[in-house]
């Protein structure tokens, strides 16, 4: 009778975990090489990462400035920086800039016209696919100088694009209207990302849902209300929350208007660089800094709930069933 044996693979895993509940890897590297294959990165996280962080902290404790003798010689301040944002109606103006850009541009323009797109091109093949993406995908690789430049030739006064279109030589669009101006110019620069999130999500909607409701003569509107919907809420609300981080930290925007006129579109990152680098006053930016990172956290576990909230009900109706 031929000796029992576990397949080479069973064999593998049990030595994989042998070797972990003995202290060592299941790659077996062993911890110094383990070690020294992950340091590069921790090295790289600890430079860009870690760094500045501690010295934006550090600086925001302090009435640091680019010249004169704070330069040289920064005082302590401890949180006074911090109360002097918070009463600061530069601040107030440029944080409610920066919620309606953030809410125009991301929350309600790329996502309606990344999904819009991402929907219309999940069933087309060939040029038309490729011409399309091509065109969307350009908006987001090219370097923002370049499409700054061509944004204020569109909106020019005098010999701008818009204006030849239609037919109102002389109106100033960056002048009358500049968070419009700068919330439709992120919304085209944006909407390639939305676009291919929305892509790969509608992916994972199986066909046989989606011709269920055209057999059942479902509209557009009832197919995305409860046969798509449902199936990608968790990547919409994880797609709404990278696009919200993002836009709420660009500052492209300063390339087309640069917080004018009399800094009516003067959102947080450009509030940021005017008061650091412009007014010198490295101190209070950092604070400033500082404020911003706790917002993007707050709308980040703001996300996190709904998604975990979401999970909860999918998780009960599961043991339900």
């Amino acid at each position: 009778m031929a000796p029992l044996t576990s397949p080479p693979g069973e064999a593998a895993r049990r030595g994989g975990i042998a070797a972990a509940s003995a202290g060592g890897d299941a790659a077996g590297l062993g911890r110094g090489r383990a070690a020294a294959f992950v340091a590069p990165a921790l090295v790289l996280i600890a430079v860009f990462l870690v760094f500045p962080a501690l010295w934006t902290l550090y600086l925001g404790t302090t009435d640091y400035r680019l010249t004169g003798i704070a330069a040289s010689e920064p005082r302590f301040v401890g949180v006074r920086n911090y109360g002097d944002v918070l009463g600061d109606g530069d601040f107030h103006r440029s944080l409610w800039l920066t919620l309606q850009f953030v809410l125009g541009s991301a929350v309600v323009g790329q996502t309606l016209l990344g999904f819009a797109i991402a929907w219309v091109m999940r069933d087309r093949t060939g040029f038309v696919r490729r011409v399309v993406e091509a065109l969307v995908l350009l908006a987001w690789i090219l370097p923002g100088s370049v499409i700054a430049f061509l944004w204020i030739a569109l909106l020019d006064r005098d010999g701008g694009t818009l204006n030849a279109l239609l037919g109102t030589p002389g109106t100033a669009w960056l002048i009358d209207h500049p968070m419009a101006c700068v919330t439709v110019f992120n919304v085209w620069h944006g909407t390639a990302f939305s676009m291919m999130l929305y892509g790969a999500a509608l992916g994972n909607v199986p066909p046989s849902h989606l011709e269920t409701a055209r057999l059942a003569g479902a509209s557009t509107l009832q197919t995305l209300r409860d046969a798509v919907l449902p199936r990608i809420r968790g990547h919409v609300l994880t797609s709404l929350l990278l696009i919200s981080l993002w836009t709420f930290n660009d500052f492209t925007p300063f390339l087309i208007t640069a917080g004018g006129p009399d800094r009516r579109s003067e959102i947080m990152s450009v509030y940021v660089y005017r008061t650091a680098l412009g007014d010198g006053r490295l101190g209070f930016g950092a604070a400033i800094s500082l404020i911003m990172i706790l917002i993007n956290l707050v709308i980040a576990l703001v996300y996190l709930r709904a998604l975990r909230d979401r999970g909860r009900r999918a998780s009960g109706r599961a043991v339900t069933a």
